[in-house]
């Protein structure tokens, strides 16, 4: 039965939603007894490539692009509503994007290395070479990741080996590593005036450091990357009151919650559920599975992260996730680099002038494929052009693209999980500004079987993290079983195809992916030629990982 829209007008308490994505940063705020948007402000954040597979930011802009957002939606509230009313305020972001700082100065000591960046490449080799059989998945047990670019162990590594700032900040022990939730409530709790140095566990586990069973930063971990404890944040829940933010428009008011963006999405979708799925799609796209308390170890290339937990002493929930690095960025490519569109916005109208591809397929692997291939030698490659292919054909082919690897992913969860496939699941649960486009969603559906649920929220993330924020111990605003009905519409699109048309169709995704492999052939690090690596990796990993703990604890006698 739907649910009438209020109109009421809005009254406090009020949840603070401050989201730091990729491209854009965003803070919301929501009345708490309806979880209804009554004021939002948004802007963009720049990202800069100095070179070719080079990603950053400036942590300044973030930072600044924050306080701008809080200040103007305070701004905008309705009359007779301030500061007084704001109960309390959640913090969502990127994930994976690396930032490192002067504890002293406050200053940043470098750029940002965002999530997609992959100049850690040659640091990925080395840190392989160090590894039984140069295996990428021998740290999966404890991290619950591969090694790979991807990650901010990777990323800071390569920090700690290229910048002399921060080689310096680390000796004179002032250096201070976070992602991006770090940077933020470090600043907004005061900075260099005793600003709070945290992170959440959601955060925590994607940065290759963190045990993924004991939610702790794993001393094996750290020794495998060689990176100092002193200068990592404390790792707490997603959901508690952590502190005040100590200056500006909502001075006073107490942070009670972070969570890694996807992670938030999944809260934002009410998955609570084991079983339960949702798919994001943005710049990249990004797919978690709630597996409930038990930590699925993918054997088929996902990552296992933390979903969230909800309070010191709640349990811990659990996800498989599979990410794609291009997503809408490929119509972005299309649109700056070929010059087929003028908007994005466009790509559903110049797709829907053709009622196929034309036999046409794009692997977007402009920086390797994630999830659940992990190979970073692949390339971006078009495939089954002819003389009457148009522009139509590749933009539809570029929005497939992004339905065939969610496919992908889908397959290796029913493989990992034995309880989710393209025939099983009943629905797909899907948000981000790409899910405005209707064609994408219909392909979607068709190429994957089953049906795609939209609602009229799309900033899910927000929503997500305003509901941790306000279910915190102290805050206790929101009760996450029973949650005020939706105020939102939903939009179904269910499959339109016969599953042998979906089956011929994605075996030639197939045979794309294939051509897409072995394209960058970097030359191997020193490290992975030395015969002392080759000997090190014959070592069986059951009498690697005891050999290493007996180094380490050797070295800190």
């Amino acid at each position: 039965m739907p649910v009438a829209i209020s109109t009421a007008l809005p009254r406090g308490p009020l949840i603070g939603a401050l989201e730091e994505g990729t491209r854009t940063c965003r803070f919301a705020l929501y009345e708490a007894s309806t979880l209804r948007e009554v004021a939002v402000h948004c802007t963009q954040v720049e990202s800069l490539r100095p070179e070719e597979g080079w990603v950053e930011q400036d942590p300044a802009e973030i930072l600044r692009a924050a306080q701008e957002c809080m200040s103007e939606a305070m701004a905008r509230l309705p009359p007779g509503l301030g500061v007084r009313d704001v109960a309390a305020v959640g913090v969502t972001n990127q994930r994976e994007t690396t930032v490192v700082w002067d504890r002293v100065t406050g200053q940043p000591l470098h750029h940002a290395l965002v999530w997609n960046d992959i100049r850690t490449s040659k640091t990925v080799d080395s840190v392989l070479a160090r590894l039984p059989g140069n295996d990428k998945d021998a740290l999966r047990d404890r991290a619950g990741l591969p090694v790979s670019p991807y990650f901010s162990a990777l990323k800071l590594r390569w920090l700690m080996d290229n910048v002399p700032a921060v080689q310096k900040a680390i000796a004179e022990k002032r250096c201070l590593f976070g992602t991006v939730d770090s940077w933020l409530v470090w600043n907004l709790t005061g900075g260099s005036r005793g600003g709070l140095h945290i992170t959440d566990v959601t955060n925590a586990s994607r940065t290759m450091l963190m045990n993924i069973h004991t939610l702790q930063w794993d001393p094996l971990l750290l020794k495998a990357f060689d990176i100092p404890r002193e200068m990592l944040p404390e790792i707490r829940s997603s959901s508690e009151v952590y502190g005040d933010i100590a200056d500006g428009p909502l001075h006073g008011v107490p942070i009670s919650a972070i969570m890694g963006n996807q992670q938030a999405n999944l809260v934002g979708e009410r998955c609570f559920k084991e079983g339960q799925a949702k798919s994001t799609y943005r710049s990249g796209c990004f797919l978690l599975y709630n597996t409930g308390t038990a930590c699925v170890h993918s054997k088929h290339g996902l990552l296992s992260t933390v979903a969230y937990k909800l309070g010191p002493d709640a349990p811990t929930v659990y996800a498989l996730e599979g990410s794609v690095a291009v997503a809408g960025h490929a119509i972005k490519w299309l649109k700056d680099n070929l010059n087929l569109l003028k908007d994005p916005a466009e790509a559903e109208r110049i797709a829907s002038e053709v009622a196929s591809t034309g036999d046409v397929y794009f692997v977007p692997a402009f920086t390797g494929l994630y999830a659940p291939h992990w190979r970073k030698d692949a390339r971006g490659i078009l495939c089954g052009l002819t003389q009457f292919t148009t522009k139509g054909h590749i933009v539809r082919a570029s929005l497939e693209a992004v339905c065939y690897q969610t496919r992908d992913i889908l397959e290796a969860m029913a493989r990992d999980c034995g309880k989710i496939s393209t025939e099983t699941l009943s629905e797909l649960r899907v948000d981000g500004k790409m899910a405005e486009n209707n064609l994408l969603l219909q392909l979607q559906a068709d190429l994957c079987g089953f049906s795609v649920v939209r609602t009229d929220i799309h900033e899910k993330a927000a929503l997500g993290i305003a509901i941790a924020a306000g279910q915190a111990k102290d805050i206790d605003l929101v009760n996450i079983n029973a949650l005020p009905p939706s105020q939102s519409q939903c939009d179904v699109f269910t499959p339109s195809i016969t599953p042998e048309d979906r089956k011929a169709r994605y075996t030639k995704w197939k045979m794309a992916l294939t051509r897409s492999l072995g394209w960058a052939k970097p030359s191997k690090s020193p490290s992975m030629t030395d015969k002392r690596y080759h000997l090190l990796a014959s070592i069986p990993p059951s009498l690697f990982l005891i050999s290493s703990f007996a180094m380490m604890l050797a070295s800190e006698m």
